[in-house]
């Protein structure tokens, strides 16, 4: 296809395509698919070989959210089962991080619940940065905090944090359907925070809520403008006890599509597979690891992800290798531009991690959660009505695949392990 053709060119040249060229990849039909898949994978290769990056959720405060983010299973009002406890100490948080290190993680990402930090909550979180580098030598540490306000992201620098998480989510003009209780501008603001603090902006979207093919071009083009290091992409989690417990909307085919579309527009980004991989990409996961060079290891923050070791399985039999914490994972332009942009805030920042200056040549976009669950909706106009739910018989086997809209309620297993309960991680 020459589309695919002109897309690998501009990739390797890190030449931002055309929104007509973005949208043309959500557009291609199923007969094409691998040949999209295997473009992509021309770029990923480029700027990252055959690497993976794992990284660890840890949550440090669960639920009790005074949010009101539609796609969130800690959101005002919702129903969801999930755990709900307050700040893990320090240690508390030390041990299960080293859970996901053991496993294999380069990064700590630590999330809390809420709009935002308060300074003593920043402080709090800096004693648990602490205590984990302390254990682990070497390990990059996000935080995840909601929205910051003056002075936050860099008392957050200052404690030893590399990068802070804030994701977009979804377009600006469909924002306000998702969230009343705070702006898309809100959002863009505490990424400029973090970038301007030195730290690795880390933003990204979900998809999966009956969006349009705009929205998701919209959203990844802001993420480029914002110049963040890595792009988390989730994959709505359809949470009992949410507005959103009927949106089914993905198909593997549809997420490798979106992946790839975000490869083209970032080619030289970390773009991890988040929140709903094995959801909604399920058999077909390796297959996409040809387009995102990163993936979260075993739970997220309030549901269950695949065994870690099984994660560790699926990167081998797929032929790619866990990367190393040695191992600088952006590409060596990008990493240039993160070190000066460390130097100039003091350093204390690790090289493989560090925030790129805004306005670099190569463009970018941005990694987890937006402060909740790490998973999203879009704007209620646009959603496609599906059946009722219809919980699936017990033992009864679930079809290896189905169409987008219809229900899967046996793919969704709230979280019950690890930080905040007494049964081991899932690492």
């Amino acid at each position: 296809m020459d589309l695919l053709n002109t897309l690998v060119e501009k990739g390797l040249r890190r030449e931002l395509p055309t929104r007509e060229e973005a949208l043309a990849v959500l557009a291609t039909s199923d007969d094409e698919l691998l040949d999209v898949v295997a473009a992509a994978g021309k770029v990923r290769r480029q700027w990252f070989g055959r690497r993976v990056k794992l990284n660890y959720l840890v949550n440090l405060k669960s639920g009790l959210c005074p949010e009101d983010c539609s796609y969130c299973s800690q959101r005002l009002g919702s129903k969801a089962e999930i755990l709900k406890y307050t700040w893990l100490k320090p240690e508390e948080a030390s041990q299960a991080a080293a859970a996901g290190v053991a496993g294999g993680a380069k990064r700590v990402c630590l999330v809390a619940s809420g709009r935002g930090p308060t300074d003593r909550d920043v402080d709090r979180v800096g004693k648990t940065i602490a205590a984990i580098k302390e254990q682990n030598e070497g390990i990059e540490v996000c935080a995840c905090l909601g929205l910051l306000s003056d002075g936050q992201a860099e008392k957050l620098r200052d404690a030893g944090a590399d990068a802070y998480n804030h994701n977009l989510n979804t377009s600006e003009a469909t924002y306000g359907q998702i969230t009343k209780t705070h702006t898309y501008a809100d959002r863009v603001d505490t990424v400029q925070k973090a970038h301007a603090a030195g730290l690795s902006a880390c933003s990204g979207l979900i998809a999966g809520m009956g969006e349009s093919d705009e929205d998701l071009v919209d959203v990844v083009y802001s993420l480029r403008e914002l110049d963040s290091d890595s792009v988390p992409v989730n994959f709505l989690i359809p949470f009992e006890g949410t507005p959103l417990a009927k949106e089914w909307n993905l198909t593997p085919q549809r997420c490798l599509r979106i992946l790839a579309m975000v490869r083209f527009v970032c080619p030289d980004v970390e773009v991890r597979i988040a929140g709903g991989r094995e959801v909604h990409l399920r058999s077909m996961q390796p297959l996409a690891l040809n387009i995102a060079n990163s993936i979260f290891l075993g739970d997220y923050l309030t549901s269950e992800g695949q065994a870690g070791q099984a994660d560790l399985d699926m990167i081998a039999d797929a032929g790619f290798e866990v990367e190393g914490a040695g191992t600088t994972t952006l590409p060596a332009h990008r990493a240039d531009i993160a070190a000066a942009a460390a130097a100039s805030h003091g350093g204390g920042m690790c090289g493989s991690s560090a925030g790129s200056a805004a306005g670099a040549s190569a463009g970018g976009c941005g990694s987890a959660c937006g402060g909740c669950s790490g998973h999203g909706e879009a704007p209620a106009a646009e959603r496609t009505p599906v059946a009722e739910r219809t919980p699936a018989a017990d033992g009864a086997a679930a079809p290896a695949q189905a169409p987008a809209g219809e229900v899967r309620s046996e793919l969704v297993a709230v979280r019950r392990r690890g930080a905040g309960t007494d049964v081991a991680p899932n690492a």
